[in-house]
């Protein structure tokens, strides 16, 4: 088949009357689904269980999106029975084959972009902008990871053999079953990016999708049947982290997992996995993407409005709620008072609330627990610095709060050390470049950054010292482009894994070497 040469899918122009019609109408759409329930897909039969979770949406909380089962052990069983059954057949399907279905698959999601677009406005609270280029995002992943698969198979020359002597192969080969835990923040990107990877390389899975945007979930699974996924390459698997979750991660059986999510659990999940289990014989894969405190440094030449708008945009864009999200600002003292006014200024202008209004920029938060910890690091925020604006909140509707902005915070503060994941910006000020590197790079993380500067050896001083695994020059630290911006971090931001990049789908697989004598 012919392969187009690989480009992203463009976002949706809600300028368009058209479009905006159409988002409106998938927003109806969504509110008809209101309370249906949802099976586990095991093998590609339906199971309901009496164990169930309500998923409802953070803009309303009184509002129902789906009731869905949840699996136990007994379920996680049946599951990995019918993965490493199904493993059997799919390891040896042509990539050309499953290429082919993330092809399909692709344009599928792009007929019913807007159905999914709602979908996450609803459920993950995701403004239409945001939305719209969450679907975008998947289907670049699906069509760039197809392509890369058929790359990977074209390729027979990754040896050298020796004339007369003997016939050298090199070759990919599927690692087994994996586990495949996803975030809730890109509830349809990463999770299709995470999971098309896996089994486009011959893998099947287990699939346990995020808690509070399992609905979503259910779906992209629905698309990945209807575009000729085999039943049993994907597992849906909703349940509970502290049961089926750690039940899976240990089992001998699991070959790999694939998580992207917080710290402290992506911690977790690598001491547990590097456990060779009784009756296991290899050592787990880890493919983890963790988080971060990312920084925009401003230097003193730089130009101000773009550093005021890339600091606002990055920051509270999601409200917040991007592993990639800029929660620090490092600023030259030169040029300090004249950004905190500017971000004040566009900061204070950002529309605040349901999601459903295409004019809101900032929703709700995720969930109960997500509202209360950022409202405890605003309290904190009131001890360590200087309130610019926003600091309140009210979650009596849904979890909202406003987006906040601290100056004057030390280097070693707890806002600037620690991932807040939520609407809460810290300004901290330094009195040269060389400072703000230092300041940069203090912290465990080491995701995404950006220097917004017009010293072009600054630049270069950054390129090469500001340890990031993304770096950006003169624009926001947020949106990075499937195949064009490589993402995942270094030091505890995870394995820097690099979704979306020419490496990412070896990460499952393992090299298979064959020599054969003439």
């Amino acid at each position: 088949m012919a392969i187009y040469p690989y480009q992203t899918n463009p976002l949706t122009d809600f300028s368009n009357e058209d479009a905006v019609k159409k988002y409106q109408r998938a927003l109806e759409d969504i509110r008809a689904l209101a309370g249906k329930t949802y099976p586990l897909i095991i093998g590609g039969t339906a199971i309901m269980t009496e164990k169930t979770m309500t998923s409802v949406n953070p803009a309303n909380k009184k509002e129902v999106i789906g009731v869905l089962s949840q699996a136990s052990i007994k379920e996680a069983d049946l599951a990995l029975e019918k993965a490493l059954e199904t493993f059997e057949t799919w390891k040896k399907t042509p990539a050309s084959v499953r290429a082919d279905v993330l092809f399909k698959a692709a344009n599928i999601i792009k007929r019913r972009r807007f159905f999914f677009n709602a979908l996450m406005t609803k459920e993950a609270g995701k403004p239409w902008i945001e939305a719209d280029a969450d679907t975008a995002e998947a289907i670049d992943f699906l069509e760039y990871y197809g392509r890369q698969m058929l790359e990977l198979e074209r390729i027979d020359d990754k040896v050298l053999s020796r004339p007369d002597l003997e016939r050298n192969s090199y070759t990919y080969i599927p690692l087994g079953v994996g586990v495949i835990i996803p975030p809730w923040n890109f509830p349809l990107a990463i999770l299709t990016g995470m999971t098309s990877a896996a089994v486009v390389t011959g893998n099947t899975v287990l699939l346990k999708p995020a808690s509070t945007t399992q609905v979503i979930a259910y779906h992209f699974v629905k698309v990945m049947e209807e575009a000729g996924l085999p039943a049993g390459v994907i597992n849906f698997v909703p349940g509970k982290g502290s049961e089926i979750g750690e039940y899976i991660i240990n089992h001998p059986k699991i070959r790999f997992v694939s998580f992207t999510g917080s710290k402290d659990v992506g911690v977790h999940i690598y001491e547990r996995a590097a456990i060779v289990q009784k009756g296991q014989i290899w050592l787990k894969r880890v493919i983890a993407e963790m988080g971060g405190k990312d920084a925009i440094i401003v230097d003193d030449d730089a130009d101000l409005d773009l550093a005021a708008e890339s600091i606002v945009k990055s920051a509270f864009g999601f409200s917040g709620q991007k592993c990639s999200a800029c929660s620090r600002a490092i600023i030259h003292e030169r040029v300090y008072d004249t950004i905190v006014k500017k971000v004040k200024g566009l900061t204070e202008m950002l529309k605040v609330g349901n999601p459903e209004d295409q004019q809101t920029f900032v929703g709700p938060l995720n969930d109960h627990g997500a509202f209360k910890k950022v409202t405890e690091y605003i309290a904190i925020g009131h001890t360590e610095g200087t309130l610019v604006t926003g600091g309140t909140f009210d979650d009596s509707t849904g979890y909202f709060v406003k987006p906040t902005v601290f100056k004057d915070l030390s280097h070693t503060s707890r806002l600037m050390q620690e991932e807040i994941f939520g609407p809460v910006l810290a300004l901290s000020k330094v009195s040269s470049f060389e400072e703000a590197l230092v300041v940069a790079n203090n912290t465990e993380y080491g995701l995404t950054g950006a220097v917004i500067s017009n010293n072009r050896m600054h630049l270069e001083m950054a390129r090469a010292d500001f340890h990031v695994g993304n770096l950006y020059l003169n624009r926001k630290c947020t949106g990075a482009l499937v195949g064009y911006q490589p993402f995942g971090g270094f030091n505890l931001s995870g394995t820097d894994s690099k979704a979306g990049g020419p490496d990412y789908l070896v990460l499952h697989m393992q090299g298979k070497s064959v020599t054969e004598q003439l």
